[in-house]
């Protein structure tokens, strides 16, 4: 079974892959940027500072940067443990494939697709009941996420399990926090009852 799951992978890759139009190489070279989204970023963070008061924005703000941390090093972790070859270095396929970056660390499991899947689920759960349209974040991982096939550097599985290690790491920093924020309201109503 998980030589099929390979076999599959491999082949979904490559289709992929296959798929992309020399037109658009430069626009998802430039979408596959980290930098690029640093607008969003910003956003972002002045958008909690408009819904929150500015002690609970700041407050949002660090458990950001937190999980962001959190995830790149889990994910550091992984890839080292697991050592998967990403395709752009499988000589098995890469001379079947597109390959427009050609980073040297390994495959397993994807730090675009973690990292952003985590800020986004981590956002959308903040926001979700200040701002009705919260929800569109999720086009940015997606996006985000399919740019990494595209540019020859990471299998599907990669995303995939990639967002659900961002999504879960998200929900549970993010009960943690809600956690924590309830045990302060508690003990500051035990210490002025009034």
């Amino acid at each position: 079974m998980f030589d099929d799951l390979r076999e599959w992978d491999r082949q979904a890759f490559i289709y992929l892959n296959s798929l992309g139009i020399e037109e658009y190489d430069s626009f998802w070279s430039i979408i596959t940027e980290i930098s690029t989204w640093t607008p969003l970023f910003i956003f972002i963070i002045v958008f909690f500072f408009i819904k929150f008061p500015r002690h609970q924005a700041i407050n949002r703000v660090i458990v950001v940067v937190f999980l962001v941390v959190f995830i790149m090093l889990l994910t550091m972790v992984v890839k080292e443990w697991v050592a998967r070859l990403r395709p752009n270095n499988n000589e098995d396929i890469n001379s079947l494939i597109r390959i427009l970056k050609s980073p040297t660390d390994y495959s397993f499991f994807s730090g675009h697709a973690s990292s952003s899947f985590a800020v986004a689920t981590i956002v959308y759960l903040f926001l979700r009941k200040q701002f009705k349209w919260s929800i569109t974040i999720f086009i940015w991982p997606f996006i985000f996420s399919l740019s990494r096939i595209y540019v020859g550097v990471h299998y599907p599985v990669d995303l995939i399990v990639g967002a659900l290690v961002g999504i879960a790491s998200a929900i549970g920093i993010y009960m943690l926090f809600n956690y924590v924020a309830k045990y302060r309201l508690d003990q500051k109503e035990l210490q002025d009852p009034t």
